[in-house]
């Protein structure tokens, strides 16, 4: 699947509006392994490039768009909270059904990787709604028939949102003061900055990783300064 092994490689992007999503979208651009990138999204982007394709789409009718786009790699970054979501019926139909639509309908048009983004404690047996609707998610995507799929579990991320996530803000204030304690198999609730995790998803997917693969948080990171160095 490599871009440098002369195959043409394309890639979908869901989330690009979001704090991962947006860095991964401009790793993307970067450099040649991906010709072509596509984004589905409800707003218009400011971002502009050769290589981009951007489509606003109602994400409730996913399945009636017209042309969906033959992409060779998925890269789903959607998530909201249930704040702004307005109930947990709204956050599972973006954290879940969209996600999960978006995953389905690309590989039905020939997608063959899908790197998606979970959470830290993604568990679909945990009396917690969120990381419950993670786990789902990661058990439907891990039954979907693609060849390569990669699921990233980051802990809190770190970043500069275009929105206000005043819990989330909070959240982080206190890990980030007692990360140093974060050691061994704590080190994955670490915090991680959201330009890792996307820095991570775009490495990864320029290998030939075959099957399920997951990588927690501390992965993730290590990944991240491997592809710095």
């Amino acid at each position: 699947m490599s871009g440098e092994s002369g195959r043409r490689r394309t890639a979908l992007l869901v989330g690009a509006t979001g704090l991962v999503g947006g860095h991964c979208l401009r790793a993307l651009l970067e450099g040649d392994t991906w010709d072509g990138v596509t984004v589905f999204a409800r707003r218009r982007l400011s971002l502009t490039n050769r290589k981009l394709v951007h489509r606003m789409v109602d994400f409730d009718r996913l399945g009636q768009l017209s042309g969906f786009p033959r992409v060779t790699d998925v890269f789903c970054c959607l998530g909201t909270t249930i704040a702004k979501a307005g109930s947990q019926s709204e956050f599972y139909k973006v954290d879940f059904t969209y996600a999960y639509e978006t995953a389905r309908l690309a590989l039905v048009s020939g997608a063959r990787q899908i790197l998606l983004v979970s959470s830290l404690g993604a568990d679909r047996t945990s009396n917690i709604f969120y990381s419950r609707v993670k786990g789902e998610l990661e058990e439907a995507i891990k039954h979907l028939a693609y060849e390569q799929t990669q699921i990233f579990r980051p802990s809190v991320l770190a970043g500069e949102r275009t929105e206000r996530r005043t819990a989330e803000r909070l959240g982080l204030g206190v890990a980030s003061a007692v990360s140093w304690a974060f050691l061994g198999p704590l080190r994955r609730y670490r915090p991680i900055d959201a330009s890792d995790v996307a820095l991570a998803m775009v490495s990864v997917a320029r290998q030939d990783i075959r099957g399920v693969t997951v990588y927690e948080s501390d992965r993730i990171a290590a990944i991240a300064r491997d592809a710095r160095a």
